[in-house]
């Protein structure tokens, strides 16, 4: 095989390039999603929304429609740049529609009437980002060896967490901290918003800048890598996949087992950090502003988690460091449902963040290690359609258990949502641990 498309020695400069795009990512995933605009929807241009629903239930509502899209496009996406050499070109123009959407969020001004504008962008915004992943995470071949493979994987998560940390200081310090007229450093005004506004353009430059030496650096797949024709049509990639799943089915069903488990639980990881910022502000009573300190905590135990768990990964396995982890995370969100106050949010949805990064990075090296060479992209497509043909269910879970909680108990608050991410946790526990663990010992066979 080309070296282009599995390594056969690291080169440490493809891995840093490769890495600062996760760097540059958590410009998106960080900041929009997690720490400052979703709390900035749900905790001021929807705080007063009419109607039944509260703003953080339709902001559980418009991340499960995006999914939808998401397990529709993904998978023909992942097969199309296998076969025509063009996962490079696919994230770039990917990436940069990110930007563009990141950057358009500085029009979500102040008021329950810019409520839908905010949600329309980040719903689109989450779908292309996770359309990204399709042939980032193919990538992860074209810069590791096999015996690397779970400490490369490891160290893009870190750096990912660390670029969150860097830019969450940013923004902090430079357009959040303060009161007044103007916050920050930067005395940016906080009429109307405009000082969080800002931060949705401090971010699509980040994620800009931080994303071009993958693109430097990293050469593209060869056209010749996958035996399918670069150009067949759409239709055509439709197909494919179906003959993909039906070939799984038939003769490699505890792949397909794991790609099941892996999207529940990949999307009860994803409701922690989508959500754990507005639970904090709206249940356990932690500051606007301190969210975003919890957010930089957050990102430095998740990194660490990630980088220690890579060695873990490299010497026994993935699928023990994914079952210790999402165990770990059950213990953490049972006991957050029943405490109160910031002290206690501080030390167990902390304890959650240090097994999301493990549990993140073990799962696309698990499915690196069993993928034949050359068919990444369409195993991690089908991985992105798996993922999104259940991605709704954290999201609506999570409005759904907040509006039946108040319901039944005459309460008002978003606590219940806990419920329903810890619910598609452990579905997807129980999924994996029906994985045969001799699949395991075919993914060495198949790395060496």
């Amino acid at each position: 095989m080309s070296e282009e498309i599995v390594a056969t020695r690291r080169d440490r400069g493809r891995v840093v390039a490769w890495g600062l795009w996760d760097w540059g990512s958590a410009a998106f995933n960080a900041v929009i999603v997690t720490f400052i605009f979703s709390v900035y929807l749900v905790d001021g241009v929807g705080d007063d929304v009419p109607g039944p629903f509260r703003a953080a239930t339709w902001l559980g509502l418009s991340s499960a429609a995006g999914a939808v899209l998401i397990a529709v496009i993904a998978p023909a996406l992942g097969r199309r740049t296998d076969a025509g050499g063009a996962r490079k070109k696919s994230l770039f123009w990917l990436t940069l529609a990110v930007v563009v959407i990141t950057a358009s969020l500085f029009f979500v001004e102040n008021d329950w009437h810019f409520l839908w504008l905010g949600l329309t962008l980040m719903a689109a915004g989450s779908v292309i980002f996770e359309l990204t992943q399709v042939p980032y995470f193919a990538m992860m071949r074209q810069v590791s060896t096999p015996d690397d493979v779970g400490r490369v994987s490891g160290f893009g998560w870190a750096m990912g967490y660390f670029g969150g940390i860097v830019l969450l200081l940013i923004c902090y310090f430079g357009f959040v901290t303060g009161d007044g007229d103007t916050r920050g450093l930067f005395g940016v005004s906080s009429e109307n918003g405009l000082n969080i506004r800002v931060i949705a353009l401090v971010a699509a430059v980040w994620f800009l800048v931080f994303a071009i030496p993958l693109f430097l650096k990293v050469p593209e797949l060869p056209a010749t890598a996958n035996p399918d024709s670069p150009r067949a049509g759409i239709l055509d990639s439709y197909r494919g996949v179906w003959n993909d799943v039906t070939t799984m089915w038939r003769e490699d069903r505890d792949t397909l087992r794991f790609l099941i488990a892996s999207a529940f639980f990949r999307d009860g990881l994803a409701g922690v950090f989508a959500y754990g910022a507005v639970l904090a502000v709206s249940v356990y009573e932690i500051t606007k502003d301190d969210v975003i300190l919890f957010g930089i905590a957050a990102n430095v135990i998740s990194a660490a988690g990630a980088l220690l768990a890579g060695r873990y990964d490299d010497r026994i396995g993935p699928r023990a460091v994914i079952v210790f982890s999402l165990a770990s995370m059950l213990v953490c969100g049972v006991i957050l449902l029943f405490v109160e106050g910031p002290r206690m949010f501080w030390i167990f949805g902390l304890g959650l963040c240090l097994f999301v990064g493990p549990a993140q990075s073990a799962s696309r090296t698990y499915l690196t290690r069993i993928t034949e060479p050359g068919r990444e992209g369409q195993n991690f497509g089908l991985y992105a359609m798996t993922g999104r043909a259940v991605s709704f269910m954290a999201p609506l879970l999570f409005a759904l258990t907040i509006w039946a909680g108040n319901l039944l108990l005459d309460t008002s608050t978003d606590r219940w949502g806990i419920v329903g991410i810890m619910i598609v946790l452990a579905a997807g526990l129980a999924l994996l641990l029906r994985v045969p663990a001799h699949i395991e010992d075919r993914a060495r066979s198949l790395t060496r």
